[in-house]
């Protein structure tokens, strides 16, 4: 019997990075033999003709409509749902900016069949992107810093051998149906943010075991914050409010995943990033109504 993988892909309004990961999906390097690859796509409310685009050119794709607001936690929540129950051997957690290599979807099944032989079968293994402009790993796999600094995550560096790791990024990452059977679902609790890595840390909790594949899965750019709360160029006010809101660090949903990952100390690591938006805030205030020296 072939191996079942569903690969499920959240997307909203971005037609042509879509296509781009389902073209790189498609042309898999697998054996069709051994391997049975199907493709679930969440559109959540896309307007820019993404579902048509699909249908059109990847007919074989299923695709779940949303209702536009379901941000990237809710999406891939809802096709998770839809992946078990097919009851597939994996399911593959891909962003729709991620264009995969030729063989990617191979190497992260060879490399779960041999973590399997010698770890047992509850393992997790993470496809690393790169940067198509800088070239140096965009996401992958995260390990944990100190037990004083719980959320200071790093970057696996890349390797031509497995590695584990304690959390991940959810652009490329292969998960076996014997840890969806312990984990569950990603949490309802997170909108857009951090479901990724609160799902990697509750499988470790749970004893799951957690490793990134030898080399490179595909290309993805790194978010830069550009029009987010991180970035300076716009108004204090406009950035409090988005990193309040759904795509920066919502007060409930990081009071959510800190309680459960950073802790005796969680009340400080939660108030933390408020805290030291407003001190950094202040001094940007100050920096900028200074007069130069000699103004005078």
């Amino acid at each position: 019997m072939p191996k079942t993988v569903c690969a499920i892909i959240a997307c909203h309004n971005r037609r042509a990075k879509t296509i781009a990961c389902l073209d790189a999906l498609k042309h898999q390097a697998i054996n069709e033999q051994s391997v049975s690859l199907r493709v679930l796509l969440v559109d959540d409310g896309s307007t820019d003709g993404t579902a048509d685009a699909v249908r059109a050119q990847f007919p074989e794709v299923e695709i779940i409509s949303g209702n536009g607001g379901l941000y990237w936690n809710g999406a891939m929540r809802l096709a998770l749902s839809h992946a078990v129950k097919r009851s597939p051997d994996y399911v593959l957690l891909l962003n729709d900016d991620t264009v995969l290599c030729h063989h990617a979807v191979q190497t992260l099944l060879t490399t779960a069949c041999r973590v399997e032989d010698h770890h047992g079968a509850k393992a997790i293994i993470v496809g690393a992107t790169r940067s198509s402009t800088h070239g140096g790993i965009s996401y992958g796999g995260l390990v944990r810093g100190p037990w004083w600094i719980p959320l200071r995550m790093r970057k696996v560096p890349l390797s031509d051998q497995a590695q584990r790791c304690d959390t991940f990024n959810a652009n490329c990452a292969l998960i076996p149906n014997a840890v969806i059977d312990v984990v569950g679902n990603l949490d309802a609790a997170f909108t857009h943010a951090m479901g990724d890595f609160d799902y990697g840390l509750r499988a470790r909790n749970l004893g799951c075991k957690l490793w990134v594949a030898p080399g490179i899965a595909g290309e993805c750019e790194a978010n830069l914050g550009q029009g987010s709360w991180t970035d300076k160029s716009l108004p204090l006010g406009t950035r409090w409010q988005r990193l309040k809101g759904p795509k920066g660090l919502p007060p409930r949903e990081w009071l959510v995943f800190t309680r459960r990952h950073s802790g005796p100390f969680w009340p400080l690591y939660w108030l933390n990033p408020y805290l030291k938006f407003w001190l950094n805030g202040i001094m940007e205030a100050c920096t900028t109504q200074r007069p130069a020296r000699g103004a005078r």
